[in-house]
């Protein structure tokens, strides 16, 4: 748009200045132009008299003479014909075909325009002056001038034009420029603060102050909106939490008190009273992932604290040994990762040891900034990557499994929080893998699927990141 608006201004200006120094070049070329006629036509007068009165006088030693002088002292060519065209007296050199002009003047017509002078030509005029008066004519007086010192002035005169309007065009582009800037000010600002809102600095504002009053208008108008934006949304999260947080006493109340009762159950009651149990151990953790998400969102658990990624994660082989699955890792000895990556981590490994069956793998691996958690379970369905990462998503086949549903849209909020881009990718020849890229400033986790056909998830060692989708 900036760019646009100086081409735009500097566009009319050009042609502002093209419709003053043209004209204005044009118009002393021809007042040059005619003041050199002026000046040469007087000279041609005044040999047109002595070439008449040596007709009269059948005496042409003075025209000789004074046409001499001035040939030699001006640079110029005269010549002086009689009416049948004879050559009565010449001097200098003539370069230019006279004939027209001499029929001219022996019509008794005077020369009244020269060609325009310019920087380019003519190098050199002619002038046609009868001698005599009316139908007595003698002769006629031929006059070749040079141009040179017209040209000279007109170069100069359109230089300085020429010149002037590089000057005027210059500032005028900067003003343009300045002029361009200060109307995209307001613009400016709030794209770069919709950008920081859009990557999660919920308290980013425009500054008001420069450029049209309407703009500035719309920047105060959208910091009134984020604000209301804004302390909706931290409302919300923050019932959430609250709420989350209260609820965590009264369920963990409720599950002692379900169990003190267990010893007063009859018999047929016990099938009862453990589906309640395990309603209220999914209630429990739902609750759990709603305070956690809270956090995440509040940008709790974000941090760039790095940590020690292969003894986090040498952690989980006890959990996968007693599940019959084998996990390998493919991590640098020394590696750190920031501790929301290692959180990423933590979910996919979790979701991955609900689904991969026994005797399965469940691959770790990091190379150039990226980590993956690949597993070699059922896997995923395009439509259902692509869904994956949504909050209170599960996928039909593993409804059976426990889970809230949260998983992955926990990762994905801490993916979006230290600035990784999470994606989830089809491992070869089936299973998932979870890849979480650490250098990826600008994330979009729901770009799950543009490598899916190409067989480069199998590849790579590593498929999709399984860490917040809970399939179950």
């Amino acid at each position: 748009m900036n760019s646009r608006l100086v081409v735009t201004f500097t566009t009319l200006i050009v042609f502002l200045i093209a419709a003053l120094a043209v004209p204005l070049g044009f118009a002393y070329a021809s007042h040059r132009t005619n003041r050199l006629l002026l000046d040469r036509r007087a000279d041609a007068t005044r040999f047109a008299e002595l070439a008449d009165q040596a007709a009269r006088e059948d005496d042409r030693t003075g025209l000789i003479a004074e046409i001499t002088r001035y040939a030699e002292l001006y640079g110029a060519a005269v010549r002086v014909r009689d009416r049948d065209g004879s050559v009565l007296a010449t001097a200098g050199r003539f370069q230019a075909d006279d004939r027209d002009a001499v029929r001219l003047a022996l019509a008794g017509r005077t020369t009244e325009d020269l060609p325009t002078i310019s920087p380019f030509g003519p190098a050199r005029v002619l002038l046609a002056e009868p001698a005599g008066r009316d139908a007595q004519l003698s002769g006629v007086v031929l006059l070749e001038a040079p141009a040179d010192q017209a040209r000279l002035d007109v170069s100069l005169v359109w230089g300085a034009l020429a010149l002037g309007a590089l000057v005027a065009l210059g500032y005028s582009a900067l003003a343009a420029r300045r002029l361009a800037r200060w109307i995209l000010r307001p613009v400016t600002e709030l794209d770069r603060t919709t950008q920081a809102i859009a990557q999660g600095r919920l308290d980013a504002r425009a500054h008001p102050g420069v450029g049209p009053s309407e703009l500035r208008r719309l920047e105060e108008r959208f910091n009134a909106m984020a604000d209301a934006v804004s302390g909706a949304m931290e409302r919300q999260r923050a019932f959430v939490a609250d709420a989350s947080h209260e609820l965590r006493t009264p369920l963990t109340v409720l599950g002692l008190r379900l169990e003190n009762l267990e010893p007063h159950l009859r018999a047929e009651g016990t099938p009862e009273f453990e589906e309640a149990l395990a309603e209220l151990d999914r209630l429990t953790l739902l609750v759990a992932d709603l305070l956690a998400l809270a956090k995440v969102e509040a940008g709790a658990g974000a941090g760039g604290k790095a940590v020690a990624l292969r003894p986090r994660m040498g952690a989980w082989r006890e959990v996968y040994a007693a599940k019959g699955v084998r996990l390998e890792l493919d991590v640098p000895e020394a590696a750190e990762i920031p501790e929301a990556a290692a959180r990423i981590a933590d979910i996919a490994l979790d979701n991955a040891q609900k689904f991969v069956p026994e005797g399965g793998t469940v691959t770790v691996t990091l190379l150039d900034g990226v980590l993956r958690v690949a597993d070699d379970g059922p896997g995923l369905s395009e439509e259902e990557r692509s869904e994956a990462l949504g909050r209170f998503w599960r996928s039909g086949a593993h409804a059976n499994v426990p889970g809230s549903g949260l998983g992955l849209a926990i990762a994905a909020e801490l993916a979006r929080a230290c600035g990784a881009g999470l994606r989830l990718l089809p491992a070869v020849p089936h299973g998932l893998v979870v890849e979480l890229r650490l250098d990826q400033a600008h994330p979009d986790p729901l770009d799950a699927t543009d490598r899916a056909g190409t067989g480069q998830a199998g590849t790579d060692r590593a498929g999709t990141d399984r860490a917040g989708t809970d399939r179950a």
